[in-house]
Order: C-alpha cells, then structure tokens, then sequence
C-alpha cells in the first residue's frame, strides 16, 4: 500500500490511543480498583510497577519485530489480544485469589501492550517523513495521552457511579457490601476495556497502512546475532550514555507521582487526601483534565516545528516538570473547592501534554535513527520507562512513610536532575528546518 493512500489523520489518533490505553489502565486505573477491593498501598504500588517490566525490557524482542511479518500485522494482533486477556481480568476479579491471578494476566497485557508499542512506533516513523513526524507529533501524543484521560476520567467515573449504583457507595454501606459493588463494578469496567481495545484492532485492519513487504522467517542463529548485533549498534551510538541519563531523569518526578496522586484524591481527609469519590476523580480527570490536556499536546507539536526541538527542549522540560508543584499545594491546604482542584488537575495536565511531546520526538530523531530505527526507538522508550517504574515501584512505601505533603515536596527536588541534564544536553543530529525532509 502506498505512503500517501491513507491520510495520517485516519489511523494515527486511533493507533496511539491504542496504545495509550493498556499503558494507562495498567500503571493507574487499576491502582484505584485494587484500592477499592482492600489491597494496602504498599502493594498496589509495588506489584503495578513491576508488571509494567515489559515497557523497559521490550528492547530485547524489537529486532524480532523487524525479522517477521509486517509492522502492521503485530499491532493489530497485539490490540485484539489485549482486549481477549482484559475479558479474563474481569472475570478473574470474582475469584477468591483475584489479586495473584489479575496481576497474572496484566504482565500478559504488558507484554502485548509493550510489542504493540514497538510496532505501532514503527509504523509511525517508516510510513511518514521527518517533516510529518513532526507535524503530527503534537497528535500523536495528544491521543497516546487521551487515552490516559478517558481511562483515568471516563473509566474511574464509570467505576464510581457503577459503585454507587450497586450499593457501595451508601454512607453506612457493610463492608461487604462495599466490596462487592467495587467487584461488580470494576468487572464492567474490564469488559469495557477489553470492548474498546477489540475494536480497534479491527478498525486498524483496515486502516493501518503498509507499505513493509512480509520477511520470511531465518535461522534462529542468524536472528540471535542480528539482535546482538543491533543491541551492540544501540551503545555505540554518540552520546549514547548521556542520552541514557537524559531519558531516564526527564521523567523521574511524574514515577513518584503517577500512581500516588490518584491514592492521594481517594485518601481521607484524616489521611493527608482529598477524601474524593471515583466519579469526582473522574470528572476532574476527563473533563478539565482532557481539555487541559490536548490542547498542550497539539500546541507543543507546532510549538517545536516553528522554533525547533533543540531551541525548545529545555522550556518543554520545564513545562512538564513544574506544574507538579500543585499537590504539594493540595496537599498542603486539602481544599474543599471544587473548582480550586479540576483547576490545578487541569494545569497539571496541562504541562504534562506539553512537555511530554519533546521527550518522545527527541527519541524518535536523536536516538533512533539508523539502521535500526524501530528497535532503537524501542530500546529508549523501554529506558524511559524504567525511569518511570523504579520511582513509582517504591512511592507508596514512601508516601506512606513520610505522608503526602513531605511526600509531594520531595517529588519537587527529584525534579532537579531533570533540569539541569536537560539544559546540557547534546544533539546529534541538526533539526534545522532545511535537514526535516528525508
């Protein structure tokens, strides 16, 4: 199929928010249902953060990615299989050892989730120039983070209100009772998932474009030493070392607070939160937060296609990083307005759109580019990604240790190392307006 027969407009949204989805549900939908269900924080961070292992190891099979079949054909594989395992996560929630089985099945999802990434990543970057990479960019993140909003905002709400429709939202519900309904309710929210992610795989049979011809499969000696040898090309490449750091640090605050701030809305006010339900959680994250949200993401993208991405890169660090600040004064104060937290849910929302399209296009265009373009991409979205997991691995043993206000304080000073190798940081490769095109 050629280049320029499909409209990038038809598959990229659709893609990325397929991508999104897993991602999102895993590290912080699923924190809000296991909280719910009467798992302590301690676990919860921990067990989350380590299923999401696949996002950083998924460097080792990426060179296999490129040995079979087309890029197309593993991510809409991927997307159907994600939804099948989803379907068995929300029955698994009416088992007496539902936490073993659904953490289980959610590596599963990881594992597919992570190859989807790969493959869709490169898709991306093989059917589009670099002037369309970074004309899209800004859309690109806008639906890979629209994902997180209608997960995190659509979904949690859907959770709270079908809470409440069962009963466990009563003032003087039982325990039981309580129970229950978040297992009842949080089994049609996995339906749901599985639903959307089942869809899109279809949807992207006939959308997805390729212009990749299918390889034939070779010897198991010769792909072992492709992946060597594409492992050895990624740590030679220049600066590879600082860039590993650079990747790593940008987002090393959001690991802390990812999954605390949804813990930190639920929490009661006695606790240090906010003492929110689930659908106010997820008002404030799907209504303010998505509008918050998708216009920084779009903004960002011709924010960096006007002035250039190195010119940008350390404003956008800041832009990101900065807006965190807003729990500390949540947690400082606990307002009870309601206008006051969608406000700086929103703001931080905000910078996180923003600022997290200048980490993914400098990935894609001074780290990934060579001969291996999609494994190399893979191999530092997967650094990234640790960045993110070890952080948040341990942020509820923290948070619980030194209670959300300190906690939220010292988020702020782990933002320090991210400014200051930003600022310093070297390009490769020129992306003057003259050097976009192929």
């Amino acid at each position: 199929m050629n280049k320029r027969s499909i409209s990038p407009i038809r598959w990229i949204p659709s893609a990325y928010f397929a991508m999104g989805m897993p991602f999102v549900v895993l590290n912080m939908v699923v924190v809000l249902m296991y909280k719910g269900m009467g798992v302590d924080n301690t676990q919860i961070t921990l067990w989350t953060s380590l299923i999401m292992l696949p996002w950083t190891l998924k460097f080792l099979w990426s060179p296999l990615l490129e040995m079979y079949r087309t890029k197309k054909f593993f991510v809409v594989t991927t997307q159907i299989i994600t939804g099948i395992t989803f379907g068995l996560v929300a029955l698994s929630l009416h088992l007496p050892p539902f936490f073993v089985i659904s953490i289980i099945l959610l590596a599963i999802i990881a594992f597919s989730g992570a190859t989807h990434d790969i493959a869709c990543d490169g898709v991306y970057m093989s059917e589009l120039s670099k002037t369309d990479q970074a004309k899209y960019i800004g859309w690109q993140g806008a639906f890979y983070n629209i994902a997180k909003v209608v997960a995190s905002g659509g979904f949690v709400y859907l959770a709270g209100y079908l809470i409440n429709y069962f009963g466990g939202g009563e003032k003087n519900a039982a325990p039981e009772v309580v129970r229950q309904a978040n297992e009842n309710a949080w089994t049609i929210v996995m339906l749901v998932c599985a639903a959307v992610m089942v869809a899109l795989g279809i949807y992207h049979i006939f959308t997805l474009p390729s212009s990749q011809q299918e390889k034939s499969n070779s010897p198991l000696s010769e792909q072992l030493d492709e992946l060597w040898h594409v492992i050895a090309d990624f740590f030679t490449k220049k600066h590879i070392v600082y860039y590993i750091f650079f990747i790593i640090l940008y987002r090393f605050a959001e690991g802390f607070v990812m999954k605390i701030v949804p813990l930190f809305l639920k929490a009661s006010r006695a606790e240090g939160g906010l003492g929110l339900t689930e659908q106010q959680i997820g008002i404030y994250y799907g209504t303010f937060g998505a509008a918050a949200f998708v216009i920084g993401s779009i903004l960002a993208g011709y924010y960096i296609s006007h002035f250039g991405l190195k010119r940008t890169l350390f404003s956008l660090c800041c832009i990101f990083n900065i807006p965190f600040v807003v729990y500390v004064f949540l947690a400082l104060y606990q307002p009870e307005n309601t206008s006051l937290i969608a406000t700086a849910i929103a703001f931080e929302y905000f910078g996180y759109g923003f600022g997290f399209v200048g980490l993914t296009l400098f990935m894609m265009q001074q780290i990934a580019p060579g001969k291996h373009q999609m494994a190399h991409y893979a191999f530092a979205s997967g650094i990234m990604n640790l960045g993110v997991m070890i952080p948040g691995s341990i942020s509820g043993w923290i948070s619980d240790m030194i209670g959300y206000h300190d906690f939220f304080i010292m988020v702020m000073i782990a933002t320090i190392p991210s400014f200051l190798i930003t600022y310093f940081v070297p390009f490769t490769y020129d992306d003057s307006k003259k050097q976009t095109e192929k």
